[in-house]
Parts: structure tokens; sequence; C-alpha cells
């Protein structure tokens, strides 16, 4: 049973090689297999990979010995693998026309019949703390979301006077994420100048250099402030608040903090507002795949902040 001995490695040190990482893992314990993953065409590190080890015990004590290590600016997660990407990716259900009554246990009662959830959340007016009536609910399979859509997307649940929207929260495909990846560090006027295209294998976990420059203490690089890397991100409708940007940066890495800018009379989002990541080659992930992404019926622009934006 693979489930008990196979585990995923994420947050990697984008310049570890694969011996580097097998010789981590295998310390551990005595390994069946190991693999960096890498992109197809660059051949660049994604950050993850993937070690199977021939005793469930060594899988479990690598969990508690190696979770939470840091490797250069990285803390790396360890934990067991899941069935196969396909079954549980975009298992993300978003959720609208809840009545404003309804708790987050009370969603989470409605939707457990169809399986076993991971997170879910209401969306609260920042001002007021009331329910806006939307919230997410992911499950731990995409059958299980899609069991959850058939029963109960246009139903009323009880107390409702209105029937409830249940589809898939349209968060940017892995796929796409990486075909635009590959993209931007293979097109010749590549704007971000990345960590991603130095050959740092020669040395062992060298800092990042970005062209040339090998410190970015004080280095006047647009983005970079002193807590991490300041994003900008314009097109957002006038009732986005602070947990749109969450949602959609948390899954890149490590976020910091985000705010919206609203207009000072009516409270409405601006249209704008910034994240602060703390890892370069994460903000730039995160830049290259959500600039052009479509949110409701908005493509958003997502960029460093330079200097000289809307403060």
């Amino acid at each position: 049973d693979d489930s008990k001995t196979n585990l995923i490695v994420n947050y990697l040190p984008q310049n570890m090689t694969q011996e580097e990482f097998r010789s981590l893992f295998g310390s551990i314990g005595e390994i069946e297999s190991c693999k960096l993953v890498r992109d197809k065409i660059t051949g660049q590190s994604l950050g993850y990979g993937f070690v199977n080890y021939i005793d469930p015990k060594d899988a479990e004590k690598a969990i508690n010995t190696l979770n939470g290590l840091r490797l250069q600016t990285k803390t790396i997660k360890v934990s067991y693998a899941r069935p196969s990407s396909a079954s549980i990716r975009d298992a993300n259900l978003y959720v609208s026309g809840l009545p404003k009554t309804m708790t987050q246990k009370e969603l989470e009662q409605l939707f457990s019949q169809y399986g076993r959830i991971i997170t879910s959340r209401i969306l609260v007016d920042q001002v007021t703390g009331v329910s806006r009536g939307v919230g997410f609910i992911r499950f731990d399979k995409r059958i299980e979301a899609e069991e959850a859509i058939k029963g109960l997307n246009g139903q009323k649940p009880s107390g409702a006077t209105e029937p409830i929207t249940v589809k898939f929260a349209n968060n940017p495909s892995q796929k796409t994420s990486q075909a635009l990846l590959s993209q931007l560090y293979q097109s010749p006027n590549r704007r971000y100048p990345g960590p991603l295209h130095h050959q740092a294998q020669r040395f062992r976990f060298s800092p990042i250099t970005i062209d040339g420059m090998t410190s970015l203490v004080g280095m006047n690089i647009p983005g970079h402030t002193g807590t991490g890397w300041c994003i900008f991100v314009y097109n957002l409708s006038p009732d986005s608040d602070e947990s749109v940007l969450w949602q959609l940066f948390g899954p890149f890495g490590a976020v910091n903090n985000v705010k919206v800018i609203r207009d000072f009379n009516t409270n409405k989002c601006k249209g704008f507002g910034f994240v602060t990541m703390t890892n370069y080659d994460e903000a730039a992930m995160a830049i290259a795949s959500l600039n052009g992404y479509r949110l409701g019926d908005r493509v958003l622009q997502v960029s460093f902040k330079t200097n000289k934006t809307h403060k």
C-alpha cells in the first residue's frame, strides 16, 4: 500500500539537486524511489518532489523529522502523497446565495453528507462582519465535490428562501501556471530577472543571485520591501475584499499580508490591491500565473509594485 510509504515534499529550494534531495531523505531510511519534479521544457526544479520509502515506519519518521525543516529561505513541507492528483485536483467548490444567517458549521453540515471536507469558509463583510452569502468548500476528492454539485446546486437548504448555487471554484490550474511559467522563462524579453535561470547547481545551496547581484538587501529593486516582495493587483471588482487576495495568492507560497484599497465614502474596492509575499520565486510564480487570470468577468493585471504606482 503506497499510501503509507509515499511522501510529497513541497517548498524545496529552487537550486536543490536530485542528489541532494535523495541524500536528505535517504538519511532517514531506505528509499525505494525518489523524484525531484522539473519543468518538462526548461528543466527547472518546480520546488517539489516525491519520496517512496520501503518501510512505512521510515516514511512516518521522515514526516516527523523533516517536516518544517529550514533550507535556505524555505521551510519544507513533508506529508503523505495523496492518491493520484487527478482524483483530488480541483475539488474546491464555490457556493453562493447562502442565507446570511448560515454559519460555517452549518455550511459544513450541509455538505458533509457528500464526503470528507478538508477546509471551508464563509466570506464576511470586513466592516459589518455579516456573511456575504458566499462560501468555499474543499473536499478530499473531486468525485465528492461533483456529487455535492449534483445534490445541492439549485436546491434550497432548510431556512433558505432562495436556491443556492454550487460550482467548481475556478482555481488557476497547475497546468496553465506551468505552461505560463515555461513561456515566461523561455521568452527572450523576460521582464523578471529571476533566480531561475542561474545554474546554481555548481554551488551547494548558493544564495540566489539576481543577474549577478549577490545581495538583495537594500537594493532598489522594484517591489522589494523590507518584509518581502510587494505585488500590485489591478482590475478587482468593487466588492472584492482581502479574502479574495488571500485565496488567489495563498496557493503559491508564503503571503505576509494583503490589502484592498477602498473608496473612503462607499467603502467599495477601488479596483486594486497589494499582496506582499516573502519569497521572490513564489511571488514571480504567482505573477506569472495570475496576470491575465479571469476572475468573474474581469481580467486581472498583476505585477511587481514599482515605486511610482499608486501609494
